[in-house]
């Protein structure tokens, strides 16, 4: 991960980060945007936490995606 990411995602739990892009996307969507396995074949939180915890590439995507989403109020 670039220095640049960091800061952007201070403070942020993969945990909550992917939390949010599923209450945003849904699994579905967001298997498409991202097509990883777990997320298109009986996605689950716990599932996808473990896969992205020991995939740096994976967790990459899914940090870019979590940037474009939309700031809550």
């Amino acid at each position: 991960m670039s220095d640049k990411s960091r800061p952007a995602l201070e403070g942020i739990t993969l945990e909550a980060l992917l939390t949010r892009l599923v209450e945003h996307h849904g699994w579905e969507e967001l298997g498409r945007r991202i097509p990883l396995r777990c997320f298109t074949h009986e996605p689950s939180l716990k599932s996808s936490l473990t896969f992205l915890r020991r995939t740096p590439w994976a967790r990459e995507k899914v940090e870019q995606l979590y940037r474009r989403l939309p700031k809550r109020d």
